[in-house]
């Protein structure tokens, strides 16, 4: 195949891409989804949700020490819009230290004491750890299991991946 051939052959394929996703500017999303098949979630909530729409967060994961985490919940944009959002910032500013995130995360890999996070590397003494630890209870990221062992509750695994997701974007 000539190189004239492959980049007709290629500008058929972007013009064939572009068809299907609509024309829109850059980074703007599509008003409806090309994919059903990828994107059957949006799909799902799209026939269930009026305008002016609706946020959906969802997952299951095994974590590495066996326990199922499960979850899934949906509010109406209006209802997010119109909320109190202060009410959440203890619970996101819990999340706002580079230290409390390397404990979460270490401790859905398994670790549980404040004796295996001293452990990780530049994380402090034992009271700086201590410290973290009281501030991720008290917003509800961790709980004490008995025997001074943390760890990140069930129903709390997924909401805390789906804001790392976020962050991606």
């Amino acid at each position: 195949m000539s190189d004239n051939d492959r980049l007709a052959a290629l500008e058929q394929r972007v013009a064939e891409l572009e068809r299907r996703c609509g024309s829109r500017p850059a980074g703007d999303p599509p008003a409806r989804t090309p994919d059903t098949e990828v994107f059957w979630a949006l799909e799902g909530l799209l026939a269930r949700a009026g305008d002016p729409g609706a946020v959906l967060l969802t997952g299951h994961a095994t974590l590495p020490d066996g326990r199922q985490a499960r979850w899934q919940e949906a509010a109406g944009v209006e209802d997010l819009l119109g909320s109190d959002w202060t009410a959440h910032v203890a619970a996101l500013a819990a999340l706002a230290h580079p230290a409390r995130i390397r404990i979460l995360q270490r401790l859905l890999h398994g670790a549980g004491t404040a004796a295996d996070l001293v452990q990780i590397d530049g994380m402090g003494t034992s009271g700086q750890v201590y410290h973290h630890l009281r501030q991720l209870v008290a917003a509800g990221w961790l709980h004490t299991t008995g025997g001074g062992r943390h760890e990140v509750p069930a129903a709390r695994v997924i909401p805390l991946l789906a804001l790392l997701l976020g962050t991606r974007r």
